[in-house]
């Protein structure tokens, strides 16, 4: 598997599936989970209205799929990240679910290529050093991964870019 760091707009690259830090609702919201469904368009939010239908809310930590509508990917996966300044010890451990989940589904269906925004940084506020180490080492000790040639991390912002450029190049 290919490790790649771009420093880029998550909604404009060509992978078979994108990742969606998206909120419990799967209806939409701010940052990238705003971007992902205004430029892939109403597809995608339909689509998230049936997974609500069938399973309720998605919880941090876990992760769904969806088309990609207007996108040039195949597929979004949205996944919850883990809000820092709440309680709970668990924080690290849902973020590595974050990116242990969207993996397999990634896995079971086919996508060979995929690309992660920066998630929970935002507006959920968790440190972006931690939150960088924890998606490069859950990507890169993940033994099931073998059928996936790529994964993308994507840095809409320098800071995020040059954390992830550090922690990348000590793998």
């Amino acid at each position: 598997m290919k490790l790649k760091l771009l420093q880029s707009d998550i909604t404009t690259v060509r992978v078979d599936a994108i990742v969606n830090a998206a909120n419990t609702s799967l209806l939409g919201g701010g940052g990238v989970d705003g971007a992902i469904h205004r430029k892939g368009g109403s597809e995608i939010l339909e689509a998230c209205r049936k997974v609500r239908a069938t399973q309720g809310k998605c919880n941090p930590g876990e992760a769904v799929i969806t088309t990609a509508g207007n996108l040039s990917a195949k597929y979004v996966i949205h996944t919850v990240g883990r809000v820092w300044n709440t309680g709970g010890k668990d924080k690290e451990r849902l973020l590595a679910n974050c990116y242990t989940k969207a993996l397999r589904l990634a896995v079971e269906n086919g996508i060979k290529t995929i690309a992660f925004p920066n998630i929970s940084t935002g507006i959920y506020k968790f440190p972006k050093e931690l939150a960088a180490k924890i998606a490069v080492d859950t990507v890169t000790n993940d033994p099931g991964l073998t059928h996936i040639k790529e994964v993308i991390f994507i840095c809409f912002d320098e800071e995020n870019y040059k954390i992830y450029a550090k922690i990348i190049e000590a793998v």
